[in-house]
């Protein structure tokens, strides 16, 4: 192919992604170690997960029905019988020099997942979701110069690594899609509600430090090859080179290494040249993928079966084990239950936690307040601080006291939001404490009568402009009324109150 011709080719990106999740549970997957993190580097270790001769791995039960929870959420096949492989690899954070996974005979087969991108619906096949243990965790490290102590760094510039065993034998569950993606956008979005569902199952804890890791494969190809239906053909797969990406640990690093690694390609692709297939890691500060090495086939990791763990039939856990409602069911039942909008409905089930709050607070009080207050008020208050619906859980009782006060019309919404909500989290005061501090109880009929009448008497010009026809001259005596009574009077009430004034 001339360089004219392959400069002019048209290219379709294709992506496939190999998820790692941390399940959420006590002990580790084939020994009792806790899977609690800790600073102190290989203290939660045994001769199981530290792979020492004689040591035989026992299966944990509440890693299995993690799985089979996911199973059930990805609408995935659960065949009769599951095995256990030994994926023969080397690697420091490996101290068996093999990984305990499953390899032909997964647990979860042939799914799919559902999410949104840039309005459109899409669906992504999950070709398997399988148990395996995760390895222990490595810290590349390049010496100080001068005073500069020791720090981490990327792996092309360590001077050389630590290895801590702790995570090591954490169970972990990989969900390996089809190559459905032909965007990185579209991979952001999925991961966003991967996540999503995962955490409404309760299986896993996006706060856990290495949670979530993503391998991503990607190729491109003759955009005349894909199908009428977005599909690609076996053989059209086949023959193209991908390089697979390691080291993303967000959804938004997923998109920054995609982009920039479908970038490249493409560059050499049109220059004439050949891309490699090799495995790249991604260099989160620079944004960038550098190579790693050669890629590794299947033939490449010897696997056999695990002689030490017996078959697992568990496919009847499926019509057994329930799952809660998941946040697309959810979200419609919002709609349809207390009449939220589509937009609202969507915030309030972001998270099973803000879900769960939310009718916590819609029990006691109008749908529409309890939407406005979590949805509006408390989220995006917790936001601009960089801060979780979890970091304020255990204070649900004094939100709803808050609600409380408003609904009551004890104080001012104003006030409700832009002071106590905001001194609730800022310094972690009650909201009594805070609007008897304060003082912002509602003033009375007569107080705020009194206001409406001297703002009157003394803004003789923005009377006259409200009586000559401009409406808006109403706000600015509002807000005279309002630094009157300290803003303890209801805006509503006092924009009436003018009015009935101004037209008698």
């Amino acid at each position: 192919m001339t360089a004219q011709a392959a400069e002019s080719r048209e290219l379709a990106t294709v992506i496939g992604l190999e998820v790692h999740v941390q399940l959420e549970t006590e002990t580790k997957i084939f020994c009792g170690c806790s899977t609690e993190q800790r600073e102190e580097p290989n203290t939660t270790t045994c001769p199981v997960c530290l792979g020492l001769p004689g040591a035989l791995p026992v299966l944990n039960e509440a890693a299995v029905e993690s799985a089979v929870k996911i199973g059930k959420a990805i609408d995935a096949d659960i065949p009769e019988e599951t095995t256990f492989h030994r994926k023969n690899y080397y690697y420091p954070d490996l101290p068996k020099n093999f990984q305990i996974t499953q390899y032909d005979s997964p647990i979860c087969q042939d799914g799919e997942l559902e999410f949104s991108h840039e309005g459109d619906s899409r669906t992504v096949g999950i070709r398997r979701a399988h148990l395996e243990e995760d390895p222990g965790s490595i810290k590349h490290v390049r010496e100080g110069t001068g005073p500069l102590e020791a720090r981490t760094c990327s792996i092309d510039r360590a001077d050389y690594t630590l290895i801590d065993y702790n995570r090591a034998g954490t169970p972990l569950m990989e969900i390996v899609t089809r190559p459905d993606f032909r965007d990185p956008g579209e991979v952001r979005a999925f991961l966003e509600k991967l996540e999503e569902v995962l955490e409404y199952l309760g299986v896993f804890d996006a706060t856990r430090d290495g949670s979530l890791r993503i391998d991503a494969n990607l190729s491109l190809v003759d955009a005349d090859d894909v199908n009428d239906d977005g599909s690609i053909d076996d053989d059209v797969l086949a023959d193209a080179n991908r390089t697979e990406v390691k080291n993303i640990s967000s959804h938004k690093g997923a998109e920054t290494a995609l982009a920039f690694e479908a970038s490249r390609q493409k560059k050499l692709v049109q220059s004439g040249r050949e891309v490699a297939q090799e495995t790249r890691h991604f260099n989160e500060t620079h944004g960038n993928t550098v190579g790693m090495r050669s890629k590794e086939e299947e033939k490449d990791y010897r696997y056999f079966r695990e002689a030490d763990l017996p078959p697992l039939r568990v496919s009847h856990w499926k019509d057994e084990i329930a799952i809660p409602e998941l946040p697309d069911a959810r979200r419609d039942r919002f709609v349809a239950e207390y009449g939220l909008s589509e937009e609202a409905a969507s915030k309030l089930t972001s998270t099973k936690q803000v879900a769960d709050f939310f009718e916590a607070v819609a029990e006691r009080f109008d749908a529409d307040l309890a939407a406005t207050w979590v949805a509006d008020e408390l989220l995006g208050e917790l936001n601009y601080r960089d801060m979780e619906i979890t970091d304020v859980d255990e204070r649900f009782d004094e939100i709803e006291r808050l609600v409380e006060l408003v609904a009551e019309d004890e104080i001012t919404a104003k006030n409700a939001k832009e002071t106590v909500l905001r001194e609730m989290l800022d310094e972690g005061d009650a909201p009594g404490e805070i609007v008897e501090r304060e003082d912002l109880g509602k003033t009375s009929g007569d107080e705020v009568q009194q206001a409406v009448e001297a703002a009157i008497e003394e803004n003789p010009d923005a009377v006259a402009d409200y009586e000559d026809g401009d409406d808006g001259a109403i706000n600015f005596l509002v807000g005279q009324v309002m630094g009157k009574t300290g803003g303890s009077a209801d805006p509503g009430d006092v924009n009436q109150l003018l009015r009935e004034e101004l037209e008698e």
